[in-house]
């Protein structure tokens, strides 16, 4: 029984849509492909809990104790970097309203590369591992930050015009930094290039041990911080003039997530190297697979996407298919392909 046009009540759906009075929405249909958030949620958590099992577990011989906390450490480090790529990346998207950029436009992947292949020109292979780990890792991360703060200070004044300014420079620094880089690796030895390139590719199982609990205490802090303000970004996704209707300071905020992003990004970068299309990789899938633009879903889609992506893909190459593969390599080109797919379907629009 359908209500008077001017009644606030629900209207009953009827069989022939023609029937349905003007501006009715269409009832959406039940099926596997409506499951909640929720239950999605759930059942990527049950798929990265089997692949990180299967992963510890599989043809473990010799010193079982050895090879556990060996493979935990992995699945540890794998851990960190998808909730650093993945989140950093979601949270970036939501401040620039572009779901095309990546925090590694910003040049601290670059950064990173330019501190690495400067070591080697100065000092020469020696460079590599004149200073202790945890020492090299806290510096790394000091300058990316130190990078990051100077270029938000300075050039973010809250308007949207700064914010692009700000991206436009980060990428010009980027690409100096990346020419600096290719100078000095054109005046390297052979020796020196070959042991700087193993560097620059992401060493997911190669982390250091001692430095995972400090990093893994961080990223579990910024977790906190970030769900605590999702419900603060579901507004700001809505765009800079409606979120300062609602009473948020764009400003503020755009300012803080673009730090927290520089966090994770440099933590993540320093910890195992650059990962350019691993963070957008697991975002899109995020957006594609969440079933809802709220943050509490997507975040913990993409993190989830990006952990099954890291434990399952170490899993297959290494138990599987014998070492035939890096990972890294193989998660680059299949970012970067979804990448270039989803940038010329927007091109095309």
């Amino acid at each position: 029984m359908a209500l008077d046009e001017r009644s606030t009540g629900p209207v009953e759906a009827s069989a022939d849509p023609a029937a349905r009075p003007e501006g009715t929405p269409v009832p959406a249909r039940r099926g596997p492909r409506s499951l909640p958030p929720w239950a999605r949620i759930t059942l990527l958590a049950v798929l990265a809990a089997g692949f990180a099992a299967a992963y510890l577990t599989y043809d473990v011989t010799g010193n079982v104790a050895y090879v556990i906390e060996r493979r935990s450490t992995v699945v540890l480090t794998m851990v960190v970097v998808a909730f650093a790529g993945a989140v950093s990346t979601v949270l970036f998207h939501t401040v620039t309203d572009n779901r095309i950029l990546t925090p590694s436009i910003m040049g601290m992947e670059a950064l990173f590369t330019l501190v690495q292949t400067s070591l080697v020109f100065v000092f020469g292979i020696a460079g590599l591992n004149m200073f202790p780990p945890a020492v090299e890792f806290l510096a790394q991360t000091a300058l990316m930050l130190l990078f990051a703060v100077l270029l938000f200070q300075r050039l973010f004044t809250g308007g949207i015009g700064s914010l692009h300014l700000t991206l436009l420079v980060g990428i010009v620094f980027g690409v100096l930094f990346g020419s600096l880089s290719q100078l000095m690796r054109r005046l390297l030895t052979p020796d020196e290039f070959t042991a700087l390139q193993s560097r620059l590719f992401a060493r997911l199982t190669r982390a250091d041990p001692e430095l995972l609990p400090w990093v893994a205490a961080a990223v579990v802090l910024v977790a906190v911080y970030v769900w605590r303000m999702h419900r603060v970004m579901d507004v700001v996704a809505l765009g800079r003039e409606s979120a300062v209707n609602l009473g948020v300071d764009h400003r503020r905020v755009a300012l803080q997530t673009l730090m927290i992003v520089a966090l994770l990004t440099a933590a993540s970068t320093a910890l195992v190297g650059p990962m350019t299309f691993f963070g957008f990789m697991a975002a899109t899938l995020a957006y594609q697979l969440a079933g809802s633009h709220e943050h509490r879903h997507v975040m913990p889609v993409a993190f989830l996407i990006g952990m099954c992506a890291l434990v399952g893909g170490q899993f297959f190459l290494e138990h599987l298919l014998g070492h035939a593969g890096t990972l890294s390599v193989v998660i680059e080109f299949t970012g970067g392909a979804l990448f270039l797919y989803f940038l010329l379907r927007k091109a095309a629009r």
